[in-house]
């Protein structure tokens, strides 16, 4: 294992450079942020972000030498090509509903969260429809549709879930029995949880390979259990949280008993 130190405006913008720098993807690497960026006041005492990023030594490739250009072939008469068969159009990938099969709630519970969040996404200039199902008593999901959600998701779903706490606070607010309110948008949560998977198990693999334990880079406490529970059952390997809020991260270590 290797690591390269890299500094940028932005802790983000550090972790680009490092990524390009090595020619490598996120997931082939595990980063570390050894100082976060300061933006001081009117530009004085400001500082730039400093982060670790630390790699395998059979993944980063060396910079290759360009190939030398082929001579143009020399231009062959055009043979007519065959007519292929046609085939059935395929679904279109907007057609696909991400919201439950079951129609969307129209009670009094439904009615405050939805009036609540449409009033939220007016300030944020949004013109995302609102849709609430009821999963169960007590507890329901939110849909946000439209196009180009992308702001309402934000870095990581960091926006997502601000939404998702005030929904769940101004609805909450003076009331007795309390509701759980989830709220999505263009199916991130399931793609963040798949991803998160992926990358436990990605992991993990590095882990029992090198033998040595992984640091994540900080998680919110749901994203933090995914990667828990997709190696709960994992032999050779252990998890555990450090550090505090909002800096918590999930260590991948390896069991020194495992062989």
């Amino acid at each position: 294992m290797r690591y390269i130190d890299v500094t940028g405006k932005t802790e983000e913008e550090a972790i680009r450079k490092g990524l390009e720098q090595l020619g490598l993807e996120r997931d082939d690497v595990s980063v570390e942020i050894l100082e976060r960026a300061r933006s001081g006041f009117l530009g004085i005492g400001s500082s730039p972000a400093k982060v670790r990023v630390t790699y395998e030594l059979d993944v980063a490739e060396e910079p290759k030498p360009e190939a030398p250009k082929a001579k143009p072939a020399e231009k062959k008469p055009e043979v007519p090509k065959a007519k292929p068969a046609e085939k059935k159009p395929e679904p279109k990938a907007e057609e696909k509903k991400t919201e439950p099969a079951a129609p969307a709630c129209d009670n009094d519970d439904a009615r405050r969260i939805k009036d609540f969040l449409t009033g939220l996404l007016e300030h944020m200039d949004s013109a995302a429809e609102v849709k609430v199902y009821e999963e169960e008593k007590n507890r329901y999901k939110v849909i946000l549709e439209g196009q180009k959600l992308g702001a309402l998701i934000g870095r990581r779903g960091e926006t997502l879930d601000a939404i998702q706490q005030l929904t769940n606070y101004a609805v909450n607010s003076g009331r007795d029995k309390h509701l759980r309110i989830h709220v999505d948008a263009e199916n991130y949560r399931a793609k963040r949880e798949q991803s998160l998977e992926s990358l436990a198990n990605k992991v993990a693999g590095k882990v029992l390979k090198y033998r040595r334990s992984v640091t994540l880079e900080p998680m919110n406490a749901y994203e933090r259990h995914v990667i828990h529970a997709a190696l709960q059952d994992k032999e050779g390997v252990t998890t555990y949280s450090i550090g505090t809020e909002p800096n918590r991260r999930v260590v991948v270590a390896y069991e020194r008993g495992n062989r």
